[in-house]
C-alpha cells in the first residue's frame, strides 16, 4: 500500500482517521502515518503537520513489505484499530489519544496527558515493521533537536518537548527517529509520544495513562449519552462521538473541524482556519446534543458563550471565539506550506472574527430558548447579554452584512440574517419574563414583525420561484431552507414549499445540495437541511432518500468533512466538520417525528398559504 495519494500528494481526505483527547487532536491515515497533530490545543502550532505539507512532519508506522489495511474504531469510542497484513503475517496498530487516568462519563477531557500512544500487537505471523517520527514544530518550521534517553528518544525545539518511550531499539536519521523491529503472534509492542512544554512545569501527575483506562473512559461517556432511540442510531451515535472529540474539555467549547485549510475545491485558495467556536452554529449544535448526548453538555456549551461573551456593550458581537474565550483570531498565511495537494494558501486564524454576521443574534436566543428549563433563574451577565443582543437585533436588522457564508466581499441584505434576527426578536419574547428590568418586549414585537414583514415581501422572487438568498434578489441559496427549521414559515407554506422544491431541482446534484447555483461543491449540512424541510412537508420518502444519499458520503469510520464533490463524491473542505455531524444528527431525528399539520397527496405536499 502506498503511503501517500496520486502523484506523491497526501492520502485522501476520507483515508484518515480521527483521535482525540478533548484537547487536541490527531489524524491518521490508511497506511499508518499520523500526519497532524497539534499540540496542547487543537488551534496550537501543529507537531505533525503533512497534511499541510509534506516537510511538515509525520509518524510513520507500517509493514516494511508491502500490506493491505483494515480498520475500525473499538466499540463506541475514538479508539482506532487497524490491521496490517502482509504476506509474511498480520498486526494490528492500535491508536488513541489517551485521557486522563481515572476519568469517566462528563469528566473525560477536563485534563490531558497530552500522549499519543501506538500499540502494536501480533496477530498472526511475522511481520517487520517500521516506524519513522519526523517530528516538525511551529507547523514544520522548526526541526528540533533529537537525543536518546533511557528507553527512548527526545525531541525538543522552541515550546514544545517531545518524548518517544519504547522498547523498540530507535536511530537518529538527520531530524528523524527511525527503527524497525520483528513482531510476532501474541507480542504486544508500545510506542509513547508524550508532550511537555520546553520551558515552565509540565504535568505533576504521577498517574500513567494507559489504553485500557482511556477505553473504559469513553465506553463511560458513550453509556451516559443512549437517550437517543430513533432512526440511524449507529450514525447518530458516532456523530455525537465525533461532536465530543471536537469539544475542548476545559471549558465545553465545540470547535468547528479538527484542521485548517483543507479546500474547499481542489487546488483552490478557499481554505480557511477551523479550529474555533463559532456562535453561528450554536443553537443547531445544542439541538443535537440534546437529541444524541444530554442537557449538560449544550447547558455547558452556552456556559462557554456567556463567559466569553462577558459584559455586551456597543462592540461588535463576535461571531466566533477561542476555545477559551478569546477575542483575537488575527488570520495570516503560512507561506512556507504547500497546502494540501497544493492548495494554498495555509492560513491560521480566521478574519471572520470581524465580520459583521446579524444572524449571531438568534444563534444565542434560540439557544437560551432551548436550554430556558436548564438554566433556572438567569444571572445578571446573561440577562444583560441577552437582552443586549435583542436590542441590537430590534436596532440593526435592517443593515447589511457578510451572511452565514462568511462573504469577504461586499456586505448584503441575506434573507438568513434577516429570518435570524427575527428568530433573536421572537425567542427574546418569549423569555422577556425573565431577562430583569431591561427588557423591552414591546419594542421587541414591533421589530419582529417589521422584519417578517419585509422577508416576505422582498425575499420573494417571482422569477426564482423562491425565496432568494438576499433582499432583492432573485439569486437562489440553500441558506433559506432555515425558514421552516427556525419556525419563521412552515415547510407546507405555498411560497415555502416552492422554495424547497426549487432548491431540491436547482442546487441538488450528485446526492448532495450546493449553496448556490455555480459552488461547485455539495454542502453536507445544506442537505441535512433539505432532509429537515421535507420531512416537515409530510415528504417522508424523499427526505430518507436525500439523508441516505448525504450520510453515504461518510468514509469507512462514519466521518464527514464540510463538502464533498457531487461528481466523484471526494470529501472536501475541513475534517471532522461539527456542523456535518449535527445536520445528520437533526435530520436523523426529524425523519422519526410525526410532520404536524401535513398529509401525503398524490406524491405532492399539502401547501397552505402564506399568512
Amino acid at each position: 500500500m502506498a503511503e501517500d495519494g496520486p502523484d506523491g500528494k497526501q492520502p485522501p481526505i476520507a483515508d484518515y482517521g480521527f483521535l482525540s483527547d478533548c484537547h487536541s487532536a490527531a489524524l491518521v491515515d490508511r497506511s499508518g502515518s499520523v500526519d497532524w497533530w497539534c499540540l496542547p490545543r487543537f488551534d496550537s502550532s501543529s507537531v505533525l503537520g503533512r497534511l499541510l505539507d509534506p516537510a511538515a512532519g509525520h509518524w510513520s508506522l507500517r509493514p516494511v513489505d508491502d500490506f493491505s489495511s483494515e480498520r475500525g474504531y473499538v466499540g463506541d469510542t475514538l479508539v482506532l484499530r487497524t490491521v496490517l497484513s502482509s504476506a509474511s503475517g498480520t498486526v494490528s496498530v492500535t491508536d488513541a489519544l489517551l485521557l486522563e487516568p481515572g476519568a469517566r462519563g462528563h469528566e473525560i477531557g477536563l485534563r490531558s496527558p497530552h500522549v499519543l500512544l501506538r500499540r502494536v500487537m501480533g496477530e498472526q505471523g511475522t511481520v517487520r515493521m517500521s516506524t519513522d517520527l519526523s517530528v516538525r514544530m511551529e507547523y514544520g518550521r522548526t526541526e528540533p533537536h533529537l537525543r536518546h534517553l533511557p528507553g527512548g528518544v527526545e525531541a525538543k525545539g522552541g515550546p514544545v518537548t517531545l518524548t518517544l518511550s519504547t522498547e523498540v531499539p530507535l536511530d537518529l536519521d538527520g531530524g528523524s527517529v527511525l527503527g524497525e523491529f520483528d513482531v510476532t503472534t501474541g507480542d504486544v509492542i508500545d510506542l509513547r509520544l508524550s508532550y511537555a512544554p520546553s520551558f515552565g512545569p509540565g504535568s505533576h501527575t504521577t498517574d500513567v495513562p494507559s489504553l485500557e483506562d482511556t477505553l473504559e473512559g469513553w465506553t463511560s461517556w458513550t453509556a451516559q449519552h443512549t437517550g437517543y432511540d430513533g432512526d440511524y442510531a449507529d450514525q447518530v451515535r458516532r456523530s455525537s462521538l465525533v461532536l465530543q472529540g471536537l469539544t475542548y474539555g476545559p471549558s465545553g467549547a465545540i470547535v468547528a473541524a479538527a484542521t485548517t485549510s483543507l479546500p474547499e475545491t481542489m487546488g483552490g485558495a478557499l481554505n480557511f482556519d477551523y479550529r474555533y467556536a463559532w456562535l453561528r452554529d450554536l443553537s443547531f449544535t445544542m439541538r443535537s446534543l440534546w437529541l444524541a448526548a444530554c442537557p449538560a453538555e449544550p447547558a455547558r456549551l452556552f456556559g462557554w458563550l456567556a463567559d466569553s461573551a462577558g459584559h455586551v456593550r456597543d462592540e461588535l458581537i463576535q461571531i466566533m471565539y477561542g476555545v477559551e474565550g478569546e477575542r483575537d483570531l488575527t488570520e495570516h498565511v503560512l507561506e512556507h506550506l504547500d497546502g494540501y495537494r497544493d492548495s494554498a494558501p495555509v492560513r491560521v486564524g480566521n478574519e471572520a472574527w470581524e465580520q459583521n454576521q446579524l444572524d449571531v443574534f438568534g444563534e444565542v436566543l434560540d439557544a437560551a430558548h432551548l436550554l430556558k428549563d436548564q438554566l433556572g433563574d438567569l444571572e445578571p451577565p446573561t440577562q444583560q447579554m441577552l437582552v443586549a443582543l435583542a436590542d441590537r437585533a430590534a436596532r440593526r436588522w435592517q443593515e447589511p452584512d457578510a451572511g452565514m457564508w462568511e462573504s469577504r466581499d461586499i456586505p448584503r441584505a441575506y434573507t438568513s440574517s434577516k429570518v435570524m434576527c427575527w428568530v433573536a426578536l421572537d425567542r427574546a419574547i418569549e423569555l422577556a419574563p425573565r431577562l430583569g428590568t431591561t427588557a423591552d418586549p414591546e419594542a421587541w414585537v414591533k421589530a419582529r414583525d417589521a422584519v417578517r414583514s419585509v422577508v416576505l415581501d422582498r425575499a420573494w422572487s417571482e422569477r426564482a420561484g423562491a425565496y432568494a438568498g438576499a433582499l432583492g434578489s432573485d439569486d437562489l441559496d440553500a441558506s433559506v431552507l432555515l425558514l421552516p427549521l427556525v419556525g419563521f414559515l412552515p415547510a407546507t407554506d405555498e411560497r415555502m414549499w416552492s422554495t424547497i422544491e426549487a432548491v431540491e431541482r436547482e442546487l441538488g446534484q450528485g446526492g448532495l445540495v450546493r449553496r448556490w447555483p455555480s459552488d461547485p461543491s455539495g454542502f453536507l449540512i445544506c442537505t441535512y437541511w433539505l432532509v429537515e424541510c421535507l420531512a416537515m412537508a409530510g415528504q417522508p420518502d424523499r427526505a430518507r432518500s436525500w439523508f441516505l444519499s448525504a450520510t453515504r458520503h461518510a468514509n469507512d469510520l462514519g466521518l464527514l468533512a464540510e463538502e464533498a464533490d457531487p461528481h466523484t463524491g471526494e470529501l472536501l473542505g475541513n475534517y471532522p466538520q461539527a456542523f456535518s455531524h449535527v445536520g445528520l444528527i437533526n435530520a436523523a431525528w426529524r425523519l422519526g417525528q410525526p410532520s404536524a399539520g401535513t398529509h401525503q397527496q398524490g406524491g405532492a405536499a399539502h401547501v397552505i398559504k402564506t399568512p
